[in-house]
């Protein structure tokens, strides 16, 4: 059974920063392309970040280009995501998802496993 937990996620103020952890386990972590998405009510999903299998190339939303930073120890089984600089309209439920692709992918229907998701929220 794959899982996906993340963790990391909170209260903070604009201007501060999180990190996003992502431990997988039940699947060939270093066999996965890994992303992380956000989601708010009434929205869709969105793209936020990815990072190849190896952990040579990622990718990054215009929203979070700048103050994002996705990393993975394959070793750990570990992805994170660090975010800076944070403000309001970050405030989201971020999900991290493993696609079988060796590249990531924008495309959340090429993720096949999903996390249940960490609350960020970003005061003013």
């Amino acid at each position: 059974q794959v899982r996906l937990v993340e963790s990391g996620g909170g209260l903070v103020q604009a201007g501060g920063s999180l990190r996003l952890s992502c431990v997988a386990s039940g699947l060939t972590f270093s066999q996965h392309a890994m992303g992380w998405f956000r989601q708010t009510p009434g929205k869709e999903r969105e793209f936020v970040s990815g990072i190849s299998w190896k952990g040579g190339d990622s990718v990054y939303s215009d929203s979070v280009k700048g103050r994002a930073a996705i990393s993975r120890d394959n070793a750990k089984d570990t992805v994170w995501l660090q975010m800076n600089n944070l403000r309001p309209d970050d405030t989201a439920v971020y999900y991290c998802a493993a696609s079988p692709l060796v590249r990531t992918t924008q495309n959340e229907a090429r993720y096949a496993y999903w996390g249940q998701g960490t609350q960020v929220t970003v005061s003013s």
